[in-house]
């Protein structure tokens, strides 16, 4: 009883949101919508619906919904109708669809003059239809181009229309279409769940809300937030780029960047009803929301995780030169981002593994960065190592550690000189020149390196 109350009360407030947005124009003074409405008029259609035919019925409802849009200039309507034109029983015509009325402005009474002169008799090809209403939107450079598909059947051409349908909204021919069912066995209702944005009409009654909330979410968008939830779930992160994909065609819709408003409190968002969302959020690492549905006539609030904290990373001492440090998530190989030292940067709560891309690297693993703070890894500058060579040859620096010796770097062959920046610690430079046949020539000199000094030796 609950649920149906909950229903009742939907149906009722976009009602209401409908006809509010009948009577007043359309907010923006430059986008036109276009709204091609899909009559079904095959034989089916002839079948009783409570009070009558469903072909009389629908046309008289249909008409009364076209009334309220009269005299709108932001809106141009146009009609196609299948199964009109050929009757079923001199055989199957898969081709029976017909643009009855083109777009433009002001033509209600034209719309309604077609729609009484149809007949219903023939099949139903709704793929052939969808198909070619592609060619019944004009271009334009600023349109929301939608399509209201309304049947009391399936396919019955051995056609696709899921697959046209995504092959419309992918190539941005429309937005995700309306289908209103009238009187479906519910046995198909699935069917029509792939091609856009299904409603159903079970009878007389539910079919005229139902008219009314579609063409309310043609014409509008409605209002969103997002909020960005720290570690205690309150919307406090910001200042960060969300991307607003079709989780149908996988289509970029929206980029914002997150702001709060002049109360702390997130900002509202216009956002297309029409689709259904994925929200990435470029956080490091980045989160993502799938399934993201926008319910007309409300204001929605869509909860995302993105609690965050700072890491700054500094190297103590006067030398002017960065490293780049790899960040990695813990125990995780692939890099995530990479961050200059004497910088911070946000990054989701967590912990991370760091490698500074010096010589030799520096690491510090399970690097924890919490909610709202500031975490700090600091490590000495290096010193400056000048290497000078009398001779070419084979020239390799290792780092004296654990007793043993760990290859740093090798200078290029050819090179006479060469200056280098070193952690600081104790070194072998081993050298052996080019000319050299014997092992016996080889030389090694030992290197000490102190923070923010110069060294130089020379072979």
């Amino acid at each position: 009883m609950l649920k149906k109350h909950i229903l009742l009360f939907l149906l009722f407030t976009s009602a209401l949101c409908f006809r509010a947005a009948a009577q007043r124009p359309i907010t923006s003074k430059t986008t036109t919508n276009r709204i091609l409405f899909i009559y079904d008029a095959s034989n089916s259609m002839n079948g009783t619906w409570q009070s009558g035919k469903k072909n009389d019925i629908a046309k008289s409802l249909i008409s009364k919904a076209l009334d309220s849009l009269k005299g709108n200039p932001n809106v141009e309507l146009a009609l196609r109708v299948y199964g009109h034109q050929f009757d079923y029983r001199t055989g199957q015509n898969c081709e029976d669809t017909k643009l009855e009325v083109p777009f433009a402005k002001y033509n209600v009474d034209k719309i309604k003059a077609k729609l009484n002169k149809i007949k219903a008799q023939g099949t139903t090809p709704i793929a052939k239809t969808l198909e070619k209403s592609e060619n019944d939107f004009p271009p334009c450079d600023n349109c929301r181009n939608i399509i209201v598909l309304i049947t009391d059947g399936i396919e019955e051409c051995d056609g696709d229309p899921c697959a046209v349908s995504r092959a419309l909204q992918a190539n941005g021919i429309v937005l995700k279409p309306f289908v209103i069912g009238i009187g479906l066995d519910p046995n198909f209702i699935k069917s029509f769940e792939c091609i856009g944005n299904y409603f159903d009409a079970s009878d007389e009654k539910t079919f005229q809300t139902v008219l009314g909330i579609v063409i309310s979410q043609a014409l509008n968008n409605t209002s969103a937030q997002v909020n960005l939830l720290d570690a205690n779930q309150r919307p406090n992160e910001t200042n960060v780029n969300m991307t607003f994909s079709d989780m149908f065609t996988d289509k970029i819709i929206y980029n914002f960047i997150h702001a709060l408003n002049s109360k702390g409190l997130p900002d509202t968002l216009k956002l297309e009803p029409l689709h259904t969302y994925r929200i990435k959020v470029h956080t490091i690492p980045p989160v993502e929301k799938d399934s993201v549905i926008i319910t007309p006539g409300i204001h929605n609030i869509i909860g995302i995780p993105a609690a965050q904290g700072l890491l700054q990373i500094k190297m103590s001492g006067l030398v002017k030169n960065n490293f780049d440090v790899i960040v990695r998530k813990a125990e995780d190989m692939n890099t995530l981002h990479v961050q200059e030292t004497n910088s911070e940067e946000k990054y989701l709560t967590g912990k991370y593994d760091l490698e500074v891309l010096s010589y030799p690297r520096v690491k510090f693993n399970n690097v924890e960065v919490l909610q709202s703070h500031t975490t700090t890894i600091e490590f000495p500058a290096p010193g400056i190592a000048t290497i000078l060579r009398s001779t070419n040859g084979r020239t390799d620096i290792y780092k004296e550690e654990n007793n043993g010796l760990t290859w740093v770097y090798q200078l290029a062959e050819n090179s006479k000189s060469e200056n280098l920046y070193l952690q600081p610690g104790n070194y072998r430079v081993i050298h052996k020149p080019k000319s050299a046949i014997s092992s016996s020539f080889t030389t090694e000199q030992k290197l000490s390196i102190k923070s923010g000094a110069s060294t130089t030796i020379r072979f």
